[in-house]
Order: C-alpha cells, then structure tokens, then sequence
C-alpha cells in the first residue's frame, strides 16, 4: 500500500452499532479473537497510536485503539479519534465524479479540454488527450504538484487553491516512474478532476462531497477543513520524523490537497462511506463496475481502479480500499471485501512504523474475519 515508540498498552473497547438479531441456539457465534490478535500484533509496529474500526456480519461493527492519540498527555487511542485520511479522500471524489456520469453530467472518456478548455495545454501535456478516467486512474501522465515542493513544511501554514497546484504541476517535466500500462500515480489528477467537478455542478468538490456522500450516509465526524488547520476533539496527533525525534505537526492546513487528499474523518465514519461504497448503496451497478476496472499498480501485488486499490494478498481473496499519508503524519489504511461486508481501518498517528507488517495484519484479519 502507498506510503519509534514505547510499548504501551492494549486499549480495546468494542461497541456493537448495528441492532444485533434476537439470540438463537443456531444463530453463529461472534469470534472476536482474530481482533483481539490483530489488536496485540498491531501493537508491535512502532506506531504511535492507530485508531481501528472493524466490521463483520457476525460481530457487527467494533470500535478500539492501540498505543497513544496523544505522545505529550499519555491520552491512550480507544477508535473514536478524528484524522487526517489524506489520499483515502480520492475514493470519495472518485464516488462523486461517477455519481455524476450516472447522471449523464459527465463522461469517463471526456478530454480535460472539453470542461477546462485551454488549462492543459504545455510542451508535454494535452488536456485534449487526457481523459477524466485517466485522471481518475492515474495514466494521465500528468507528475504529482508535490514534487514542485522543495520543502513541505514551508507550506504548512499556507492556503493554496487546487487551481494552482495543478498550475504549478504543468512546469514539471513528466515523471520518470510511469508502469508499462502508463500508471504512475499523482495527487495532480484528482486536483484537476475535482475542477471539472466545480465546473460542471458550480460547487466545489468539497461541498460536492458533504452533500452527495457525507450528509446522506450520517457521518458526524467528517468534515471538508477548508484553512482550518485543527483536528475536532478528540484528536488522532500526527507525528514525524525530525532528526530522529517525533514531532507533532497535526495542525496543518491542507487545503492544497483539495480533492486528492483533504478530508477529515475517524475510522467509523470512513468504514459506513467503505461499506456504503461496496455494497452498492452509492453507485449504480455500471459505475461501481468501472471502478473496479484496475490496471497494474507500482506495487507488484496491488492494481489501481478509479480512485480504489486492488489488494489481493491471498491468492482468490481480493479486498479494496485506499492508504494515504498526510505532511502532518497521519496515516490510513483499509481493506474491506468486494460486497462490503467485511472492513478493517486504521486511522494512524505516526509516519513511520513498520508497513509491511501492518498490511499483513490487516490481511490476516479481513482473511479470518466471520
């Protein structure tokens, strides 16, 4: 998936959302050992805190936390903490630009110049060859506005409209880093598809967003910041590395990652959007079928669809979802099964820890999950 602490101790708390059927002697048993064991070995990945949600017919839907929300205070993580979801904020433009080609607004196969006519046009780049699929797939071959960004910190405090970092992405020579397939992934594409969005509705994407996804699904803890540079409480800190020390660099303002990686939320309210999404309740059969059409990822086991990871970590199993890093040092991963029924999210506090192992904890327990 794309993109040290002490040890501390366990702080699991489960809650059942969903009514749970009246008791029965056939009715299957709830297993919550594969998350009490996910929960212990997610302790040991050098994380500072990760908030978790999981989902399952059986056990209904959990909520629990590993290690510190907050480094300074000792405020232990217990799954209902607020965070940055950074590129996970893609699938949910994804969802909204296909809401809208089912509405007959859009198309996947239209040209950038065809809503933004003339904003494409350098050297290297042709917004009349460049198709909103392509955006949404990352085989436009546009490079990423961040690689403009000498250095991210002086940004920190700094509003930035979508409209010029995809400006600022056009100066670039194109990436270097492209699969054979023409993959190669940048927040650019989202940036400028969440323009067509505004063109074509006369909403930004944000609001877009809170009224096509958020409102409709219920979901009280996520939030478009827009310049606000705080978290709601309580909050998942985000911490990085600087000189071998964590810092806390939570307050940020992201509004420069716009459609590609701006959103707020908590591992709950991102797991209903998940589970809404794959079970259908979002997208017409035509357009969530689109979304799954993948082509080959940078990372050897992974595929990419419109604006969906492919994950297939045992072979016959496949899972989807989005990881994403924030500057401020949050971090996200997900998986959840092809008809929605089964998720794990972390909601992560610290950039660094050991990936490998969290993408094989959260396989094993979306593998064993009942």
């Amino acid at each position: 998936m794309r993109y040290g602490t002490s040890a501390v101790a366990l702080a699991f708390t489960a809650s059942l959302i969903t009514a749970a059927p009246a008791a029965s002697a056939a009715a299957p048993r709830c297993d919550t050992r594969p998350v009490q064991t996910a929960l212990k070995a997610l302790e040991k990945v050098g994380a500072s805190g990760i908030s978790v949600t999981v989902k399952s017919p059986r056990c209904g839907v959990w909520h629990g936390g590993v290690g510190l929300a907050d480094l300074r205070t000792g405020r232990k993580a217990v799954g209902n903490e607020h965070g940055r979801i950074a590129s996970n904020t893609k699938t949910w433009t994804a969802t909204v630009v296909l809401q809208l080609v089912g509405e007959g607004k859009l198309k996947l196969d239209d040209t950038v110049d065809r809503h933004l006519p003339g904003l494409v046009r350098t050297e290297h780049y042709d917004g009349r060859k460049i198709t909103i699929r392509q955006l949404l797939q990352h085989t436009s071959g546009l490079p990423d506005y961040l690689d403009a960004w000498d250095d991210l910190e002086a940004h920190r405090w700094e509003h930035m409209e979508p409209l010029e970092t995809v400006e600022q992405a056009l100066t670039l020579p194109p990436p270097d880093d492209r699969t054979p397939g023409g993959f190669a992934y940048s927040n650019t594409n989202y940036n400028l598809v969440g323009l067509i969005v505004e063109k074509v509705t006369g909403r930004d994407i944000g609001t877009e967003i809170e009224q096509r996804l958020i409102e409709p699904l219920g979901l009280r803890h996520t939030f478009w910041p827009g310049d606000r540079t705080t978290l709601p409480k309580p909050d998942m800190r985000g911490y990085v590395d600087r000189d071998g020390k964590l810092a806390d660099r939570t307050e940020w303002n992201v509004s420069g990652a716009d459609a590609s990686g701006a959103l707020v939320s908590t591992s709950a309210d991102a797991t209903t959007f998940w589970t809404a999404l794959l079970s259908g309740k979002l997208l017409a059969p035509a357009q969530l079928a689109e979304m799954k059409k993948t082509v080959a990822d940078s990372f050897p086991s992974e595929r990419y669809g419109l604006g969906v990871e492919r994950y297939e970590t045992t072979p016959g199993f496949v899972t989807w979802g989005h990881s994403g890093h924030m500057e401020s040092g949050h971090k996200f991963r997900n998986a959840v099964t092809d008809d929605g029924r089964r998720a794990v999210t972390l909601l992560i506090g610290s950039e660094s820890f050991d990936s490998d192992k969290v993408d094989a904890i959260i396989g094993k327990l979306i593998h064993d999950l009942r």
